[in-house]
Formats: C-alpha cells, sequence, structure tokens
C-alpha cells in the first residue's frame, strides 16, 4: 500500500504561493491526498483551492516526489498552475495557517522540504 497525493507549484505575477502548517510546523506548496477514484490532476486543482482559497489553471507537471511517511511510501505529484480567481474561501486554520505568495528565491529559502525546492527549477 502506498498513499497518494497531488499538488501545485501555484503561480501568480511571477510570484509561487506556499503554506504554512502548523501542526507540522513547516512550509510547503500546497498539496493533499487523492480522494477515492479522484484524477490525479483534479486532486491537485482542488487541494490547491482548498489551501491557497485559489482557483488555478493546470500548465504542465512540475514532477514527482517520493517519501515515507510512518514507513509508507507516498508518491506527490505535482504541475506548475496559474493562478485563475481568488474564490474567498478561507483555508481550513486546522491545515494552514498562513498563504504566502514569494519570489521564486523567497520561495526556495522559506520550503522545509528539499525535494519541493527543486521543484521550482
Amino acid at each position: 500500500m502506498s498513499l497518494r497525493a497531488a499538488g501545485g507549484v501555484l503561480w501568480r505575477d511571477g510570484l509561487v504561493a506556499v503554506v504554512h502548517r502548523h501542526r507540522h510546523d513547516d512550509w510547503t506548496l500546497p498539496k493533499g491526498k487523492l480522494d477515492r477514484d479522484e484524477a490525479w490532476h483534479d486532486a491537485a486543482l482542488r487541494e490547491v483551492e482548498e489551501e491557497t482559497g485559489w482557483t488555478a489553471r493546470l500548465r504542465n507537471p512540475a514532477g514527482t516526489t517520493l517519501y515515507e511517511v510512518g514507513g509508507v511510501p507516498k508518491e506527490v505529484r505535482w504541475w506548475h498552475m496559474d493562478a485563475v480567481e481568488q474564490t474567498g474561501a478561507v483555508p481550513d486554520p486546522d491545515e494552514v495557517s498562513e498563504v504566502a505568495w514569494l519570489t521564486p528565491d523567497e520561495a526556495r529559502a522559506r520550503l522545509t522540504y528539499e525535494d519541493e525546492r527543486a521543484l521550482l527549477g
């Protein structure tokens, strides 16, 4: 058994969205687990909207990250996305405590995980 998740490198005006998760005390790109029978790209769009409050349009695949969570393999597939519209929805405070729009260099400096930094190019 492995965990499947999808996420986005969300771009707006040359800036990229990163989220702070207080439960893990980390900075990450928006991502989350696939729902049952959900397509990877649909999950990526849903998770980005839930965690940032922005709808998005897929551009191109950004890559795949692989790691273990509690000894279970986890695969995350990523897409570059363009921010389309702010929904007005507030991210679930149990999931995301802050959304920051940063330059790629600022995002690389803030992101907790090296494999996510590499997705920015």
